[in-house]
C-alpha cells in the first residue's frame, strides 16, 4: 500500500541572485505546492522577484561575513527556520538556490510521493555538479531546461548533501552534513548543482562585490575548474556508475568529518540519462 503524500516544505537563501530563484520556485512549488516553500532573502536591499508564485518570502538583515562564518550562520538560520516548520510539516528540504532534487524519472513517481515513503531522520541524495563543455555545448538560454543543454556532470561528494530531514536536527556548514548524524545515500534521489553550469554565468558571480568582499575569490575559482573537468573527460554512463558512486562515497570517508561522503578518485564525469532531459 502507498504511503500516503506527507506535507513537505522546501527553504532556500538567496542574495544577488541573476537566474536561479524563479527556476527554484517553479522546481520546487510544482512538486511540493508554492505555499510549502520558503525563501529566505539576505538583506533588505534586495528587490523581491515577482513571479514567485505565493512562495512565503522572509527578509532578514545582511551582515557581511567571511565566507567560512557566513556559511555557518546561513546553516544555523536554514536549521532554525525548519525546526520551526516541521512543528506542522513531515519533512523539510534545505537547499542552495542552485540545487535542484530530483527522484528518478524511472520510479514514475512525483517527489512529493516519493518522499513520502521514506524513513529515517536524515537523507542525502547522489550529489551531480552540472557544467558547460567548452567544446560541445553552447551558453546557457535560461528560458529553456538546463538539462536539455547539458549533458555532462562530475559525481561530485560536495553535493552528496542531506538536504532532507524529518524531524529538528542542526545541519553544518554548507547543508554538507547533518551534526551528530551519519548520512544515507537514497538509491533514487539526485542532486543537481548548476552554479557552474554556464561559463559566462559564472564569470559574472566571481565579479560578485558581496562575494569577493567575504573572501570567495578562491574557493569560486576552485569552482571553475568544473569546466575543465568536464571539457577534459572521457564521460562514463550515469546509470552503470550511479551505485559505485553512492558505494564509494558511502565508504570513502574523510577523517576530519566522518559523517561526510568522501572524494571519488579520479573525478569521474558521467553522460547524464536521457530521461532526465526536460526536469529542470
Amino acid at each position: 500500500m502507498a504511503s500516503p503524500p506527507k506535507s513537505i516544505c522546501a527553504l532556500t537563501t538567496v542574495r544577488n541572485d541573476r537566474m536561479f530563484l524563479r527556476k527554484w520556485v517553479a522546481h520546487y512549488g510544482a512538486a511540493l505546492g508554492h505555499e510549502n516553500l520558503f525563501v529566505i532573502i539576505d538583506g533588505h536591499d534586495q528587490p523581491v522577484p515577482e513571479g514567485l508564485g505565493g512562495a512565503n518570502i522572509l527578509r532578514l538583515p545582511h551582515r557581511p561575513a567571511p565566507r567560512a562564518e557566513g556559511d555557518r550562520r546561513r546553516a544555523r538560520i536554514m536549521s532554525d527556520v525548519a525546526r520551526g516548520l516541521l512543528q506542522v510539516h513531515d519533512m523539510a528540504i534545505a537547499t542552495d538556490v542552485d540545487e535542484f532534487l530530483l527522484v528518478d524519472p524511472a520510479q514514475g513517481l512525483g517527489l512529493r510521493d516519493y518522499l513520502s515513503s521514506l524513513r529515517g531522520a536524515a537523507i542525502s541524495a547522489l550529489g551531480l555538479d552540472v557544467g558547460q563543455h567548452l567544446e560541445r555545448e553552447a551558453p546557457l538560454d535560461p528560458e529553456r531546461p538546463f538539462l536539455e543543454q547539458r549533458r555532462f556532470a562530475h559525481v561530485s561528494a560536495r553535493y552528496t548533501k542531506p538536504v532532507i530531514i524529518t524531524r529538528p536536527l542542526t545541519w553544518g556548514s554548507g547543508m554538507h552534513r547533518v551534526k551528530g548524524r551519519n548520512f544515507r545515500i537514497d538509491p533514487q534521489l539526485y542532486l543537481f548543482h548548476f552554479g557552474m553550469v554556464d561559463q559566462t554565468l559564472s564569470a559574472d558571480t566571481l565579479a560578485d562585490a558581496d562575494r569577493l568582499a567575504g573572501g570567495w575569490a578562491g574557493h569560486l575559482a576552485r569552482r571553475e575548474q568544473l569546466f575543465e573537468i568536464i571539457t577534459n573527460a572521457e564521460p562514463r554512463d550515469g546509470d552503470s556508475y550511479f551505485p559505485t558512486a553512492r558505494r564509494l562515497q558511502s565508504l570513502l570517508r574523510p577523517l576530519y568529518a566522518l559523517n561526510k561522503p568522501g572524494t571519488l578518485p579520479g573525478k569521474p564525469v558521467i553522460t547524464i540519462p536521457e530521461r532526465f532531459r526536460s526536469l529542470v
